[in-house]
């Protein structure tokens, strides 16, 4: 989810009455700010908001159905999850690639903060800010090419 996000603030009562429930329905429910963990947003490939997975013994599936409480409770209570086709080995969050696809999240957000650095508190003007970063790709991709 994203605090800014409207269908994740819609969902937000039904999201905390379906963890309450989690003792009973044997299961542990969570949330990820995906603007505090970009990360995960990565390794999860989440595309959209809110992305809801369903995840047991290292198998991952994404829920698909409705955000109702009774949905959510009957997806687990009833083990419709079984029928749902698990996320595939190479885009599953656990694989190598997926943690290649959280390391350029963390990159995308340490270059944000850079860049903020640069432009926020030292005054650089914006595009002097870009003309560092072009400089910089340019002499890495040499040194790397070399």
């Amino acid at each position: 989810y994203a605090p800014w996000c409207p269908a994740c603030q819609q969902m937000e009562l039904t999201w905390e009455s379906f963890a309450k429930e989690g003792k009973h329905l044997d299961i542990t429910v969570g949330k990820v700010d995906v603007t505090q963990e970009p990360g995960l947003s990565g390794r999860f490939f989440v595309t959209t908001l809110p992305t809801i997975y369903h995840a047991n013994d290292g198998v991952f599936r994404r829920y698909r159905g409705s955000r109702t409480l009774e949905d959510l409770q009957g997806y687990v209570l009833e083990r419709k999850w079984e029928a749902v086709e698990p996320v595939a080995g190479w885009k599953s969050p656990s694989s190598i690639m997926m943690h290649g696809m959280a390391g350029l999240f963390h990159l995308s957000g340490w270059i944000r903060q850079i860049h903020s650095y640069l432009t926020v508190t030292l005054g650089i003007h914006v595009w002097i800010s870009y003309t560092i970063f072009i400089l910089a790709t340019l002499l890495i991709g040499l040194f790397l090419g070399l």
